[in-house]
């Protein structure tokens, strides 16, 4: 009974942030609720979620997650950001702090175990890796709109799979939606010259973008034109860097 009253007096004094949240529309599109979402969270938090507080029981439940996180308890962290991201799918601060849970700070903390040998410490954080992509893939299936799962996803592929394909691809994606980020376009552009077979592709895009104007002759963006140059053997009186 007192989990119960608990739960009660947690949802009634967060009824005006629920109200706030929900006029949000294009966050909280409700989708489908399985019977394992109930065994997971418990009958009494499952009636709460029907009776129209499941906004508020997806922040409840990303903030343990959070608790757990400091806990360094990375299976119950799993288990409540499955659980916030069910109840909330079009949440894409979910989704993107659960990637980066998984792949970033469970990843590197199984790197870190010292009780594992190192064969079993690299299967743990490929796991964990591929639980950071679920999480990113699953998150762009229901926000496809949105270029920061993309950009989250790209920067994965980047940064632990060194997958430079799958991270060209994904910033190229982000770059064609509204509101992307600034330099996706220009970081699809950098990863594609990293790609066996594509660097003429890649460095016709470079280039491009420094036709563009003095705004995108970044340092970086300069000496990879000039590595791609060289790599390319670009005729003397072709180069743009000299």
């Amino acid at each position: 009974m007192k989990p119960v009253l608990a739960l009660i007096l947690i949802l009634a004094a967060f009824v005006p942030l629920k109200l706030k949240m929900e006029a949000a529309c294009d966050r909280i599109v409700p989708g489908a609720l399985s019977i394992d979402l109930r065994e997971q969270i418990g009958q009494s938090a499952f009636i709460a979620v029907l009776g129209g507080f499941r906004s508020v029981m997806a922040d409840l439940l990303f903030i343990d997650a959070y608790s757990a996180w400091e806990r360094t308890d990375w299976t119950y962290l799993l288990l409540r950001l499955r659980q916030a991201t069910e109840l909330q799918p079009r949440a894409i601060l979910f989704w993107e702090m659960a990637g980066w849970h998984m792949a970033w700070n469970a990843g590197t903390a199984a790197m870190e175990d010292d009780s594992k040998s190192p064969a079993a410490r690299r299967r743990l954080q490929h796991d964990y890796l591929e639980l950071g992509e679920d999480f990113l893939v699953r998150g762009i299936a229901y926000n496809p709109e949105k270029p920061q799962l993309y950009e989250a996803l790209a920067r994965l592929y980047r940064d632990k799979f060194h997958d430079h394909v799958r991270a060209a691809e994904n910033f190229e994606k982000a770059s064609r939606l509204p509101d992307h980020a600034s330099y996706d376009e220009r970081f699809s552009a950098y990863e594609l010259s990293y790609c066996e077979g594509r660097e003429r592709e890649a460095y016709d895009r470079l280039r491009t973008l420094y036709q563009r104007g003095e705004k995108e002759r970044l340092p970086r963006l300069l000496n990879q034109l000039r590595t791609m140059e060289e790599r390319l053997k670009i005729p003397a009186n072709e180069r743009i860097i000299p």
